[in-house]
């Protein structure tokens, strides 16, 4: 028989993984650009703000129109999850998640094709919920790190 402690111990555990597996299944659906699967990582009143790295910020239903002509410019990307932290609450939770983002830029006399990469580093601020459907992300929020290689115009339009 299992003591109460193992058993919330195991539920700890658990929600820590189903987490580290959202976080990853947002980075899979943005990089392939199947944003229809980000219906089931975001509450439908989540708050996302992308300002830091040059985005905007608004509510889920913004950000989702938003996206496909946003990373449209980009011919590849690929978002690079780690150092998990989650700091789990009954059915909330708190998280702060290591990117690391490698961006294609399309060529610079606008012919098709691949030109340079850039580099960026951030944080994803996390506030989770436990939906009836699992966890999902509430609020989403960028904290920048750094950048290599990102182009002056890209730079002029973070400021």
């Amino acid at each position: 028989m299992r003591s109460e402690g193992g058993d919330a111990a195991l539920r700890e555990l658990a929600d820590r993984l189903e987490l580290e597996r959202l976080v990853v299944r947002y980075a899979y659906a943005i990089d392939e650009r199947a944003f229809e699967r980000l219906d089931d990582i975001f509450t439908p009143d989540a708050y996302i703000d992308y300002r830091a790295m040059g985005g905007i910020d608004g509510g889920y239903a913004q950000i989702r129109a938003w996206l496909p002509q946003a990373l449209g410019v980009f011919p590849a990307c690929m978002h690079f999850n780690g150092n998990f932290l989650f700091e789990i609450d009954g059915d909330r939770a708190s998280g702060k998640v290591a990117c690391f983002n490698p961006m294609v830029l399309p060529k610079a006399d606008g012919a098709p094709g691949e030109g340079d990469t850039m580099f960026l580093g951030l944080w994803y601020l996390d506030r989770y919920v436990r939906t009836a459907a699992g966890w999902r992300i509430r609020e989403r929020i960028e904290k920048r790190s750094y950048d290599f290689n990102m182009p002056a115009a890209f730079r002029q339009a973070m400021q």
